[in-house]
């Protein structure tokens, strides 16, 4: 266990940090996870912005790394332009 109070206090606030990258990641994948299985074109056109959005905050936060978020996006955008 941590003795100086500012290790302490890193570890509350990397475990509040881990539990929020958690949700937000899982929320984000069953975002992905709906928009593949749209299959009307015009809901999925709508639904695309705002994943490639969770995508990129969770790329940001480097909660996933920036290639895989590109990678994803990319084949949202085709899989959504195939519809």
């Amino acid at each position: 266990m941590a003795n100086h109070k500012s290790a302490l206090k890193r570890i509350r606030s990397n475990e509040k940090r881990r539990v929020l990258n958690k949700y937000q990641h899982k929320t984000t994948r069953n975002a992905i996870k709906k928009l593949r299985e749209i299959t009307d074109a015009k809901e999925a056109q709508t639904m695309l912005p705002s994943v490639i959005s969770m995508i990129d905050k969770l790329a940001k936060k480097n909660v996933i790394h920036s290639n895989k978020a590109g990678n994803l996006k990319s084949q949202l955008t085709k899989h959504v332009a195939t519809i």
